[in-house]
């Protein structure tokens, strides 16, 4: 499994400007709706509880309309379509893992420990920058990822975790 190296992400995203941070954002979140919605599927399909493929489902949807709306404003400021090439921090490789129903609850700490890895390197680059508009786009970001958070650890907590 190749694992994310974080410190050089956040030392690649520490030196965008804004609107190559709005880029990645547009992308980040849109992998990150696949990600959830694979990992839907394969919760149904191991027979898991509804409220965990429900989750994962909510999850897919929320950073699929992140997505959307931040590529329309991304569209309507810039006039083209948002592009980065840099890896998104939120997408852990955790779902060749899950595989049977027991290896639920590592899924749900992998998902959880990206989550939060995330939400940190969004606070970091948000200290770092001076760009106001920066800082305000990095917190925003580390907030999604904190409610992505808590979603995966209520299930969690509700599955025995």
């Amino acid at each position: 499994m190749k694992m994310i190296d974080v410190e050089e992400i956040i030392e690649r995203l520490s030196k965008l400007g804004y609107e190559e941070a709005l880029a990645y954002w547009v992308k980040s979140e849109m992998e990150e709706a696949q990600f959830y919605r694979q990992l839907a599927e394969r919760a149904r399909n191991l027979g898991l509880p509804e409220s965990l493929v429900e989750t994962f489902e909510r999850l897919s949807m929320d950073s699929r309309r992140h997505s959307e709306e931040l590529a329309r404003v991304f569209r309507e400021t810039y006039n083209r379509e948002p592009a980065s090439d840099i890896l998104p921090i939120e997408v852990m490789p955790v779902l060749e893992k899950f595989e049977r129903a027991d290896q639920v609850r590592e899924v749900l700490e992998a998902a959880m420990e990206s989550e939060l890895i995330a939400m940190n390197a969004y606070w970091t680059l948000a200290d770092k920058t001076d760009d106001p508009k920066l800082r305000e786009l990095y917190l925003k970001l580390a907030e999604v990822e904190r409610g992505h958070y808590e979603a995966l650890k209520r299930e969690y907590e509700r599955l025995g975790g």
